[in-house]
This record gives structure tokens, sequence and C-alpha cells, in this order.
């Protein structure tokens, strides 16, 4: 499996990234999706990936650096057309936290939901897009229904919600991606969202530095090897084999972000995690 969300650009890691991979790969986690936040943020994500080969990026600005201006969408469309950039995003919308405020989270991702159907219907740029959603399912689903992006073309990265909102959001017709979060003992409401989850509908994820699953809950930074646990955990929550569980997902990445995951040895994959 790949981790289909980490950081890698931030401070937690300088200097540490071949260390990071080495311990993934020792997990079973061949590869890793570096999320970008902001314009700077998409340049040093492009500048990992084009490094590592088995790394990737994405192009995008995160709700929660709306107010990190100025967003260069010029820049951010050339990141976008590299062959390591792999997806938009993150973007969305965020009400769990109180900055930037909603006056200025909104037009930005207006602004950005504009550029993606530009960049398809003039650039021909059509890659699928990672979604932030934090408590705003109700007004962010609206918001995507009324684009002309296909629903199956976004992953609600690091779910969060209740089994309502994860059925809303596969009525829209999106993926849905898992945190260490689902692993939780006080999240058993995203446990319960994850059992309704069809197997290709699926995808895991650590969101590193943050987020480590148990056993590993409360370690910072979290590492994208840790997405084993997570992965080990929602095979046993969905009773499918570890095996079965890991091929899916791996499908499913491939699929959605059109790469090819690297595979680990026989040994590894059947073994529990020990990272």
């Amino acid at each position: 499996m790949i981790d289909t969300h980490a950081h890698l650009t931030f401070p937690d890691y300088a200097g540490r990234i071949d260390e990071i991979l080495e311990h993934a790969a020792s997990a079973g986690v061949t590869g890793v999706i570096t999320i970008a936040t902001t314009t700077v943020d998409s340049h040093d994500a492009l500048r990992v990936a084009k490094e590592y080969d088995n790394v990737w990026c994405t192009a995008g600005v995160h709700p929660l650096y709306a107010d990190k201006e100025p967003h260069d969408w010029n820049a951010i469309r050339e990141i976008a057309k590299h062959e390591k950039c792999v997806a938009w995003g993150e973007l969305g919308l965020d009400n769990k936290h109180s900055r930037p405020v909603r006056s200025i989270q909104d037009p930005v991702l207006a602004t950005h939901l504009a550029f993606i159907e530009s960049c398809k219907a003039n650039d021909g740029i059509d890659l699928p897009i990672v979604i932030h959603c934090r408590e705003a399912f109700d007004d962010l689903l609206p918001i995507l229904r009324e684009t002309t992006l296909d629903p199956s073309r976004f992953v609600f990265h690091c779910f969060t919600g209740n089994t309502d909102d994860v059925r809303a959001v596969l009525d829209f017709g999106a993926m849905v991606s898992f945190t260490g979060v689902v692993t939780y003992k006080n999240a058993k409401e995203v446990a319960e969202a994850a059992k309704l989850v069809p197997d290709d509908r699926i995808m895991v994820e650590t969101d590193s530095p943050f987020l480590a699953p148990d056993p590993k809950r409360g370690t910072r930074p979290c590492v994208p090897g840790y997405a084993r646990y997570t992965a080990q955990f929602l095979a046993a929550l969905r009773n499918t084999p570890f095996e079965k569980f890991h091929d899916q997902i791996d499908a499913n990445t491939e699929a959605f972000f059109g790469i090819k995951v690297p595979k680990p040895a026989p040994e590894i994959i059947a073994n529990p995690c020990t990272c």
C-alpha cells in the first residue's frame, strides 16, 4: 500500500525523508503522496516528489491556509502539469477551526474549483481532487454539486464524520479515506461510518505528521509507515482478510490517482505491523 495523504514538506521531516521512507517500506508502505497546502508548499511538494521514485504530490490551497496570500494559480497550474503531480488539493472547508473565517475560506474555495474546471477545459489537466471537510458536509457538498466536476474524482480525506455524513458523501459519489482517527476508542462513529463504505470506494492515509493511529496515538510526528496500523484495523473492522483488503486499497489507489503502487515483499504484507 501507499500512504495516500501525508505532508512530507512539513518541518517535522526536515532532513529525515530517506529515513521516513525506509521505515515505511519496512511496514509494507511502499510510497507516499505528499499533499500541498499553499502555492509555496506545492512547489516544495513537487521538489520532493521529483527526488523520490515512490513519492507523488498534489497542488492546491488548503482551507486553513486560505489567508496565506498570494495564491499563484498560474504556478499551481504549471505544477499540476508535471507527471509526478497526481491530484489537486487539498481544498475544501473547515468549520472546526475558528481561523481563517469562512468569509476568507469561501471565496478561495470558489476560485479553486473554477480554476480546476478551467484547467480541465482549457489545458486538458484532468486530475482527481483531495477534499478537506471538517464539520462542513452540509455546506460543502452542495457547492461541489454545483460544479461540472465528476463526483467520482473527489476523495474526502481524513473522514471524521458519522454514518449520516458518510452516506451523504457516498450518495454524492466520492471516495472516502481514513486516518488513524478511525482506530481511536473515542471515535466509534467514525468506525461505524467506515463499515458502510463500499470496497471500491475506500482508501487509507496517515495525514502525517498528525493523527497517529493506535497503538501509536500521541506520537508526533506520525509517519507514513503507520498507515499499516490503520489498514489492519479497517480490515478487521470490515471482517476482511488483511491481504484481500491490502489488494483492494491498492487497486483503489491506482485507479483514483493513476499511479502504480510499488509492491512490498510478500512476507512484509503477511506479517503484522511491528513498525
